[in-house]
Parts: C-alpha cells; sequence; structure tokens
C-alpha cells in the first residue's frame, strides 16, 4: 500500500512595487520543480500564524521586512508527493531591497506578462484571480423573437454591465434574431468586456470573442477551437471533464452545481467539499456555479475558485463592488 500523501500550508505574499509590477521568484536547481516562477513564500511550520511564517520566508528569501495585507485566496493542490493548501496574501509594504538571498533569480512583472510565465499549478490560479474578473455572468436566453422580448432583455444587460460585470456568456440561440442580438450586444459595450458565446465556435470566430463550450463538446474537439486572443472557457461537472478541458488549452471553466438550483432541480449538488477536492486535480481557473452570488466570492475563494459564475443573481444586478 503506498504511503499517504504529507499535507503541507504554504504562505505566498503578492508584492506590488509603485509601478505596479509584480514580484516572482524562480525555483532553484536543487529544489523541486526547479526553474519554474512562483510567488514568493513558504512552509508554514508549527506553531506560526500565517503572518509570522510569510514575514520568516520573505525575510529569508528576498531580506526584507514585509507588512502582510489582506488575504487573497486559498488554492488546494494535489502533488505526486503533497496535498498542498497554497494562501495567498498581499504585501502592503516592506523595508529593505528586494534580492534572492538563496541564490534564486527575482523578476519584477507587470499583471499582463504573468501568463508568460512557467509556474507550478497551484500558482496558476492565482495569476488569474489578480488578472481576471471575480463573477462570470450566464445571461439567461432571450424569452421569444420578438422585438420587445429583446429590447428588455438588451437593457437588463446593460444595467448588469453598468454593475460590474465584466466577463459576459451570451445564450442566445441561433435563430436569425437572436444571433442578430448577439452581434448587437458586443458591438455595443465591446470596450472593457471580455465577451463568450455559449457553444457557436464559427459564430464566435466570426465576431471575434470567446466561446464557452457545453461538456458535451469537450470530448469532440482534439485541439483549441479558438486562438490564444480568444478565450475558451467550458462547462465541467466531474473530473473527466476537467482534465479534457485543461488538454484543450481552455483558459478556465465553470464548476458546479455547487448548491441545489431551480434551473437544475435534477443535478446533485457537488459542495464546497467536492469543489475543493476537483479544484486541486487540475490548474485550470475555476468559477464555482450553482446557487451562488457575489455574496458568495469570499466562500469560493477560500475553496480555489476564482469568483462564482451566476445567472440570476447577477442578471437582476446584484454586481456592485466587481472590481478586477
Amino acid at each position: 500500500m503506498p504511503s499517504p500523501k504529507r499535507s503541507i500550508h504554504v504562505v505566498a505574499g503578492v508584492i506590488t512595487d509603485a509601478r505596479g509590477r509584480i514580484l516572482l521568484n524562480r525555483r532553484t536547481e536543487n529544489s523541486d520543480m526547479a526553474g519554474l516562477w512562483e510567488f514568493p513564500g513558504g512552509k508554514r511550520e508549527a506553531g506560526e500564524t500565517s503572518e509570522q511564517a510569510l514575514v520568516r520566508e520573505l525575510r529569508e528569501e528576498l531580506g526584507i521586512e514585509a507588512e502582510v495585507g489582506e488575504w487573497i485566496m486559498d488554492v488546494p493542490q494535489v502533488y505526486p508527493d503533497k496535498h498542498l493548501r497554497l494562501e495567498v496574501r498581499h504585501i502592503r509594504s516592506w523595508k529593505g531591497s528586494p534580492r534572492g538571498r538563496e541564490g534564486q533569480a527575482i523578476t519584477w512583472v507587470t499583471p499582463d506578462k504573468l501568463s508568460r510565465y512557467s509556474m507550478p499549478p497551484a500558482d496558476l490560479p492565482v495569476v488569474a484571480a489578480l488578472r481576471h474578473p471575480d463573477r462570470y455572468l450566464i445571461t439567461p436566453e432571450p424569452d421569444a423573437d420578438d422585438a420587445a422580448a429583446h429590447q428588455a432583455w438588451v437593457a437588463r444587460l446593460a444595467r448588469a454591465l453598468e454593475a460590474g460585470v465584466r466577463r459576459v456568456q451570451l445564450r442566445t440561440p441561433t435563430s436569425p434574431a437572436r444571433v442578430a442580438l448577439a452581434e448587437q450586444a458586443v458591438a455595443r459595450h465591446r470596450g472593457g468586456v471580455q465577451w463568450l458565446l455559449n457553444r457557436d465556435i464559427d459564430l464566435a470566430r466570426r465576431l471575434g470573442v470567446g466561446v464557452h463550450l457545453g461538456s458535451e463538446q469537450l470530448l469532440q474537439l482534439d485541439t483549441r477551437p479558438l486562438p490564444a486572443g480568444q478565450l475558451v472557457a467550458a462547462s465541467c461537472h466531474d473530473l473527466a471533464q476537467l482534465q479534457a478541458a485543461q488538454r484543450l488549452g481552455c483558459d478556465f471553466a465553470v464548476l458546479g452545481p455547487v448548491q441545489a438550483t431551480t434551473s437544475h432541480a435534477d443535478a446533485t449538488p457537488i459542495g464546497w467539499a467536492g469543489f475543493e477536492s476537483l479544484r486541486a486535480q487540475v490548474s485550470l481557473p475555476l468559477y464555482a456555479l450553482g446557487g451562488l452570488g457575489p455574496g458568495d466570492i469570499v466562500e469560493a475563494r477560500r475553496h480555489g475558485a476564482q469568483g462564482i459564475a451566476s445567472i440570476s443573481q447577477l442578471w437582476a444586478g446584484e454586481a456592485a463592488g466587481a472590481g478586477r
């Protein structure tokens, strides 16, 4: 019988300079995952608080005295030899000049360039949380192919965007009138909003926007359906689907349902424990879905999600303070 994997708690810091750049540490040749870049920090020892561990690690690694700020997220991750929980904190301020005191290279990176650096699996969801929205609106389908219903749908979408939503999946089935509705929404609000079309790869390619794949499409595709400049996301409900989305090169996925919903009353909720267990087995950025709203974002991030995906609550305008 194989030995049980050890569990470790690592605390990492997001250190930002006056130019908005973020500090990355490169793992040395004698360490696990040598050569990969990561957010600086290290293992929390017995008897230490997270703050104490991070202050100590940054002093040892970088030669700085840090003031630990607000919590960002926890990322559970399964590695071949261990169960890791990566706790990530902002660094409010520090004294000293950061340098690689353990022989490691360090570099300052603008947020938009973070994805260019090869990182351990646990660090990848952190990059997504720092760079991308913490809520993902999934629009309801327009009620009917008539002008009045479409006008009301467009007005509701505009209110959600005014409330701060910046990543949107458009569910507009492919009748000519509804395709025109998607085209109108994208053309009117293109700047500052990340658009994805539900399942329609050809229309997404034509409009130059992203696509959100249904779980049934994941197993039918051999390669990523859109270039890197256009987002590809997927709906997932189990590990096989998450692994397929990761192999395909999806930018993120939606996982659930976490809680019971009236719209999918026959689906069995996975709960937060189930979400975290699946989250730990992939490095894909994930949104938690199912009976959730903006008030659940903190809880979602405790289990490794970058935020929540929602139809009803975000469509109802409950997006105030959407931030990123």
